[in-house]
């Protein structure tokens, strides 16, 4: 069923990374043309899906050539890497942080990074931090996948046979949970920003397609202005994006959105991936499947570079993490000049740019060859 490695994937999350950095160094003006800000759903939804596919496709593989308790086995094998990611990253980034704020005068990074705890309660915080609950800024979505990748063990079996068992179940949890009032608990009896029980409904979302794009489907062979469901999401998608940008100016929102629909639509809640963000992504990402049924524009040198990034998510991300607290610090500490802003932007992609090339480069020069 799996063969081979799809590249748009490994672009789109490469994009994904580079727009998670952007959006997390304050002030950045590039972060200003990243999805969040035209659309309700953000990069956060194409990590978090593109993992599932990925994770499906992986895994999948594995069990259908080694069997189950051989892939079980990797999975949590992988979590515990991930796992062990996670805290050495949270040690770095705490001292990373602590470092910047010293040289920082005007603004408090370590309040806004999320890290009061730690200078509050310290053996409290590293307790939290073992298990999972403590989470300063830019450290969220790394514990969720922890947590999604680890329940792939047990689903996995059942997703392969019968996928849509499985994404029947995902959706039904999914509903519940915000009524319910269902979360894993955080700091200071808060809960996770990412709350795990209903994104998990996208990871599963993102095993299913993988295993749909291995299946034989018919070519559509009718024009994309003929296709209900492409016009329907495409019009939604275009809907999103202008509400989205009419945020900018509350009181023209104000003046054109009924009161009866704000009050219907809103709060679009990203701790338990609101409806309308998590439609908004499946539509976004119908479309783009639709627009780029093929993957030779990846061979193109910049998508190219960008799948390297993606290929190599894990350490690239976390570099990222590492990166966005320097460039705030640095632009910080320059006024918050435009000039600065930019170049820290485009220094820290082009850093994560060469992560991604030097691992592929490492992983193929490691490669045996024939004599």
């Amino acid at each position: 069923m799996f063969n081979g490695r799809d590249p748009r994937i490994d672009f789109f999350r490469g994009l994904a990374l580079i727009f998670i950095f952007w959006d997390h160094v304050p002030h950045n003006p590039l972060g200003q043309i990243t999805l969040r800000n035209v659309g309700f759903s953000d990069a956060a939804e194409i990590f978090v899906f593109l993992a599932g596919f990925a994770s499906v496709m992986a895994y999948g593989k594995v069990l259908q050539r080694e069997g189950y308790w051989m892939a079980c086995l990797k999975i949590l094998r992988r979590t515990w890497v991930l796992y062990v990611v996670h805290i050495f990253l949270l040690a770095l980034l705490m001292g990373i942080v602590f470092f910047a704020n010293s040289h920082v005068e005007t603004r408090d990074l370590v309040q806004e990074m999320g890290m009061t705890h730690f200078i509050s309660d310290p053996q409290q915080a590293l307790l939290d931090e073992l298990l999972l609950r403590f989470k300063p800024n830019l450290m969220d979505p790394l514990p969720l996948y922890i947590v999604l990748l680890a329940s792939l063990a047990l689903v996995l079996p059942l997703m392969l046979r019968a996928p849509w068992v499985v994404v029947s179940v995902s959706l039904t949890v999914y509903l519940l949970a915000p009524w319910m009032g269902w979360n894993l608990r955080a700091i200071d009896d808060g809960v996770w920003y990412f709350n795990p029980v209903t994104w998990q409904l996208l990871f599963v979302l993102g095993g299913a397609a993988a295993i749909r794009s291995r299946q034989h489907v018919p070519a559509q062979t009718r024009p994309l202005r003929r296709q209900p469901l492409f016009i329907a999401a495409a019009v939604y998608v275009i809907i999103a994006g202008v509400l989205t940008v009419s945020w900018r100016w509350p009181h023209l929102h104000d003046a054109v959105m009924p009161a009866l629909i704000s009050e219907l639509i809103y709060p679009i809640s990203k701790t338990d991936l609101s409806p309308l963000r998590l439609l908004h992504f499946l539509a976004l990402a119908y479309v783009t499947a639709k627009l780029l049924p093929t993957a030779g524009w990846t061979h193109n040198p910049v998508a190219a570079q960008v799948g390297r990034m993606g290929r190599f998510s894990l350490e690239v991300f976390c570099l990222g993490v590492v990166l966005a607290p320097l460039a705030d610090m640095l632009n910080a500490m320059a006024g918050d000049a435009l000039a600065m802003q930019l170049l820290t932007a485009f220094v820290g992609v082009l850093l994560m740019a060469a992560l991604g090339a030097w691992l592929d480069l490492n992983k193929r020069l490691n490669q045996p060859h024939a004599i």
